[in-house]
C-alpha cells in the first residue's frame, strides 16, 4: 500500500506540474514556496533550529496556525531554551504565521510527502519532537521520523466525519502512521472517539479541549477599534454586521438578508470577508445586483470616501480582529453544505454569533454554543435578516448572548497549556 501510496503522490505532483509553472509565472512569492516544498529550503531560513534539537510543529494553513499559537506561546514559556520551528502548506497560512507568531525561530513550507523528500528534510534538520495540529498526516513524513526515532504528538487533534471516511482507504498505511504517534491530545470527545476508532491506541488519547479558546492574537483595544471603523469608512454610530469565512451560495442569502435590515437601517454596513480572498472582487460585483455599493477592504483608502454599503475584506489575517467591530456575526460555510468555520474567533469577542444548520465540521463547539444560546441557528436568508433584526432591536438579548460567549470562552481555557505539560512529559521520557 505504501508503494501504490508513493506511486500517486508522484503521479499527481507530475500532474500538477503545469499549474505549478502558471503560478510561479503569475504569483508572487510562489516560487519561494515551490523550492522549499521540494526541500530547497535555504540555510539561513533553518539556521536558528538546525540540529539544534528544536520542537517541530507543523500546522497547515489558516485555521491550524491561529490553533497553535497559543501552544506556542505556552512552549516558549515552559521550554525557552528549545528552538521552534514552525512549517505550513499554504501561502496564507504562512503569512499568518509571520504576522501573529513571533516566538517561532523559523518559519517555512511542508515538505511534499515525495519518497525520499521527507526523509531528507527530517534527516537535515533532526528536530527532538514533531507537534501535528489538527490531522496533518503525512505516511512519509511519519516514515521519516520513525527512521530517526523522533517522537511525534498530535496537538489540537480534529478529525471531520469526511477525514474519517477518507482515512478509511487508507488502512494498512494508516496503522503506520498511528502507531508512530506518541500521544494524540484530542480537542473532544467525539473527536478521541473517531481516532481510536481509526485504529489509535486508546492509552495514548487524551482530551485536553481545543486550543483556540486560548488564543489572545485578536485581542484588540477600544483605540485599535476606531482605527479599524476610521480605515473602511465607518462611523462609531453605524451598526456593522459581520460576514466571516463565507462560501459561494452564502453572499446571495446574505445580501438578501441585508436589503431587508437596511429597511429598519438605513446607515448599517456588512462587511463580508470570503473564505477564499480571490473571489473578492466577484463580491463587490454582486453586491452591485442587488442595489449595494460595495468596495475592497484594500482599496478604500486610495478611494475618495465616497458612500458605500458593503465592505469586502480582502486581505489576510486580519478577520479575528474585524469581528471585533460587529454588532452581529454571521460565520459561513454554514448555509452552504460545507460544515461551517469555527465561531471562538468571534466569540472571544463576546459576540452574538449566528451560524447555519451546517455546522457538521464543528459539531462539539456548535452544540456547547447553541445549548447555552450563545449562538443562533438560521435557514435560509428570510430566518436570516429576522434574526438580524431582532438582534439589533434588542439590545438586552446581544448582552445576555455575550455574556453567555465570554463564560464559555472562560471556562474552557486551558488546552494549551495541558497540551504542553503532556510535552514535557513526552520529552522527559526520550531524554
Amino acid at each position: 500500500m505504501h508503494f501504490l501510496y508513493n506511486l500517486l503522490v508522484t503521479l499527481l505532483v507530475v500532474l500538477a506540474a503545469p499549474v505549478f509553472l502558471f503560478r510561479f509565472i503569475r504569483e508572487e512569492g510562489f516560487g519561494r514556496r515551490l523550492r522549499q516544498s521540494f526541500g530547497f529550503i535555504p540555510e539561513e531560513e533553518l539556521a536558528p533550529v538546525l540540529q539544534k534539537d528544536c520542537i517541530w510543529l507543523h500546522a497547515a494553513s489558516v485555521g491550524e496556525i491561529v490553533a497553535a499559537s497559543p501552544i506556542i506561546k505556552e512552549i516558549s514559556h515552559e521550554l525557552p531554551d528549545k528552538p521552534i520551528l514552525i512549517s505550513v502548506v499554504t501561502s496564507s497560512g504562512y503569512d499568518m504565521a509571520k504576522r501573529i507568531i513571533k516566538d517561532a525561530d523559523s518559519i517555512i513550507f511542508f515538505p511534499l510527502d515525495l519518497p525520499y523528500l521527507s526523509h531528507s528534510v527530517v534527516k537535515r534538520v533532526r528536530p527532538s519532537v514533531f507537534l501535528l495540529v489538527e490531522t496533518e498526516l503525512w505516511p512519509n513524513f511519519l516514515k521519516a521520523a520513525r527512521h530517526f526515532s523522533i517522537p511525534v504528538m498530535m496537538v489540537n487533534g480534529r478529525i471531520s466525519d469526511k477525514s474519517v471516511e477518507r482515512y478509511h482507504y487508507m488502512r494498512s498505511i494508516l496503522k503506520s502512521m498511528l502507531n508512530t504517534v506518541e500521544k494524540f491530545c484530542m480537542q473532544s470527545t467525539i473527536d478521541a472517539q473517531y481516532i481510536i476508532r481509526l485504529g489509535a491506541d486508546v492509552q495514548r488519547v487524551v482530551v485536553t479541549g481545543n486550543t483556540k479558546f486560548d488564543q489572545t492574537y485578536t485581542n484588540v483595544t477600544l483605540k485599535e477599534q476606531q482605527t479599524l471603523r476610521q480605515g473602511m469608512g465607518i462611523e462609531e454610530s453605524v451598526p456593522v454586521l459581520v460576514a466571516g469565512s463565507t462560501h459561494p451560495g452564502e453572499e446571495e442569502i446574505l445580501l438578501i438578508a441585508f436589503q431587508k435590515v437596511r429597511e429598519s437601517y438605513p446607515s448599517a454596513k456588512l462587511l463580508i470577508a470570503p473564505r477564499d480572498i480571490i473571489r473578492s472582487e466577484e463580491i463587490v460585483n454582486l453586491a452591485a445586483t442587488y442595489g449595494f455599493k460595495g468596495i475592497l477592504r484594500t482599496k478604500f483608502s486610495q478611494q475618495s470616501r465616497e458612500q458605500h454599503d458593503i465592505i469586502v475584506l480582502d486581505t489576510i489575517g486580519e478577520l479575528g480582529k474585524v469581528y471585533s467591530i460587529g454588532v452581529i456575526i454571521y460565520v459561513g460555510g454554514s448555509l452552504v453544505p460545507r460544515g461551517g468555520h469555527n465561531i471562538l474567533e468571534p466569540a472571544a469577542h463576546g459576540k452574538p454569533i449566528l451560524v447555519g444548520p451546517h455546522m457538521f465540521n464543528f459539531k462539539e463547539t456548535y452544540a456547547l454554543f447553541s445549548g447555552r444560546q450563545a449562538c443562533v441557528t438560521v435557514y435560509d436568508a428570510e430566518t436570516l435578516g429576522t434574526t438580524f433584526l431582532e438582534l439589533l432591536n434588542n439590545e438586552e438579548l446581544r448582552l445576555k448572548m455575550s455574556q453567555e460567549t465570554l463564560a464559555i470562552i472562560e471556562e474552557n481555557r486551558g488546552a494549551s497549556r495541558k497540551s504542553v505539560m503532556y510535552l514535557k512529559e513526552l520529552l522527559g521520557r526520550i531524554n
